[in-house]
């Protein structure tokens, strides 16, 4: 019994980290893609695109499209490895003797995996600094803030709770 509890203890903690940072990814992603319409007025509330936030100049903006491009393409490498081990973990769970070392292992590899997504974002953002002026740092890093405190943490408990 204890050991069942142990596993499912395992797979909760494992779904929670792959929801947040699916959600995390998909919310920088969604922020740092080049958005198909003009430069308009609305505020980052109304969903305005962050380039366009951030008020780039031409040289800036094809910067910063390179290194999203090879980000985006270093993601989707990362991504594989995560959906293949995540199906491999669905297949040892699924057995009728689960093997709880190897079910270690992979929970293991992916939180390896999710280190090395977080590395992977950090760098990026490192890069993406480098490229803007001392105006634009702040404004994004302004965002960035306002992005991680009201949709990264849903799951976490309230202040005070």
């Amino acid at each position: 019994m204890r050991r069942k509890w142990w596993i499912f203890v395992l797979i909760l903690s494992l779904a929670i980290n792959a929801a947040v940072f699916a959600t995390a990814g998909f919310n920088y992603y969604r922020s740092s893609s080049p958005a198909p319409y003009a430069l308009s007025h609305k505020s980052p509330t109304d969903h305005q695109h962050l380039y366009q936030t951030l008020g780039l100049s031409t040289s800036q903006l094809e910067g910063v499209d390179s290194l999203a491009e090879a980000f985006h393409a270093r993601l989707e490498r990362i991504a594989d490895k995560m959906r293949e081990k995540r199906g491999l973990l669905v297949d040892l769970l699924r057995q009728e003797n689960i093997d709880a070392e190897k079910v270690e292992a992979l929970r293991k590899g992916l939180a390896d995996i999710q280190d090395e997504i977080q590395r992977e974002v950090i760098t990026h953002i490192e890069e993406i600094k480098k490229i803007l002026n001392r105006e634009q740092q702040e404004r994004f890093f302004n965002l960035l803030r306002i992005s991680m405190e009201s949709e990264g943490n849903h799951w976490l408990p309230e202040k005070g709770e």
